[in-house]
């Protein structure tokens, strides 16, 4: 919290709604051998996948925002399972091509409802999935999300000037 706000900031908001969802998202997909980010991989591979896409392993951290190192691991993990097709792209030896297996599709539409239900429950509170509220909630996250952030500046004063990184 700032020492100008009487209340939490924005950021401490978003971050803890955040937090709510991942663990919510965990808590029920779970009985489906997923966590959270394997959710996120394969909801996203359906996706992608109904619409004619098999992305690089690359294209895929890239949409779901997660980073390419944690994206392969998922991958690896979610292959291991049964549930990903992971292939070398052959006009890109360095890429790695993601799909669902049958099982993965199976998996992943039964994961998409129980996080259907899940996040109708969450939007209650505004009036539902469909709710006015809830598509300008969605416009105002999407409006956050597409500022691009510039890299952090490092304060200098004469305590840190010269010393080593």
């Amino acid at each position: 919290m700032s020492k100008g706000s009487p209340g939490p900031t924005p950021g401490f908001l978003v971050w803890r709604l955040a937090n709510k969802w991942r663990v919510a998202v965990d808590r029920a997909v779970a009985p489906l051998g997923l966590t959270h980010a394997q959710y996120s991989l394969v909801a996203s591979l359906y996706g992608m996948h109904r619409t004619g896409d098999r992305p690089s392993q690359r294209q895929l951290a890239d949409h779901t925002g997660l980073e390419a190192l944690y994206v392969s691991k998922l991958a690896r993990t979610l292959e291991a399972a049964g549930l990903v097709d992971r292939t070398r792209d052959p006009r890109d030896p360095r890429a790695v091509r993601l799909a669902l297996t049958e099982q993965g599709r199976a998996v992943t539409r039964q994961a998409i409802e129980v996080v259907q239900d899940l996040l109708q429950q969450l939007l209650e509170p505004l009036g539902g999935l469909d709710a006015p509220r809830t598509r300008a909630f969605t416009g105002e996250l999407t409006a956050l999300l597409d500022v691009p952030l510039a890299p952090p500046s490092v304060p200098t004063d004469e305590r840190t000037k010269g010393t080593p990184s």
